[in-house]
């Protein structure tokens, strides 16, 4: 089911699903497995420059290759601007993999060493939810249900955390505090009808 919030089109699922990532499990794999970077909003291309700085210190050696020889976006077969990936292995260039196998994002390290700019792609922080924009100017919010989050769905159902709760930060940054209002309004609603 789809319901109306602003100029959103919002699938029910990220309000009535739950989902909390369970990084001791997955150790940041949505950075490794994909066919393409994580798709860029606008301005975070040009923020990935300015930023440079910040960040370049926490790239592996590979990753910042990449993103020498590709530049800091590209243009992916669908005509997106996403990150560059790693032609080895195909994981995002702004990835950094430590010891243990975890698997962190070299922009994201940065803004938390140096406190300003932007934190990482909107597109890594908000997901699982999906923005796509519609031909009519309509964004559509769906819930993406990736095999490599199936950890973090059963943790939100075991801790009680539904989707929409477990990212508020990032809606609230993308569409503001009033459309997180209307979400948590909705689900109050989608609960009453069942």
């Amino acid at each position: 089911m789809v319901i109306e919030i602003g100029n959103c089109l919002v699938s029910t699922e990220i309000l009535t699903e739950y989902f909390c990532c369970d990084y001791d499990r997955c150790k940041g794999i949505c950075c490794v497995v994909g066919d393409s970077g994580a798709p860029l909003e606008k301005g975070e291309k040009e923020q990935l420059t300015e930023q440079a700085k910040d960040y370049e210190e926490f790239l592996a050696a590979d990753g910042k290759e990449a993103i020498e020889k590709q530049g800091r976006f590209v243009i992916d077969i669908d005509g997106d601007e996403v990150t560059p990936l790693v032609p080895s292995d195909s994981r995002c260039a702004y990835s950094v993999t430590d010891e243990q196998g975890y698997t962190y994002c070299a922009v994201e390290r940065g803004y938390c060493k140096n406190n300003r700019g932007m934190r990482k792609p909107l597109s890594c922080w908000i997901f699982p939810i999906r923005i796509k924009k519609l031909s009519t100017g309509v964004e559509a919010l769906t819930l993406s249900r990736e095999h490599l989050c199936k950890e973090a769905f059963a943790k939100g159902k075991e801790e009680g955390i539904k989707a929409y709760e477990f990212l508020k930060e990032p809606i609230i940054k993308r569409y503001g505090v009033d459309f997180y209002g209307e979400l948590t309004e909705a689900e109050k609603l989608l609960n009453e009808q069942q």
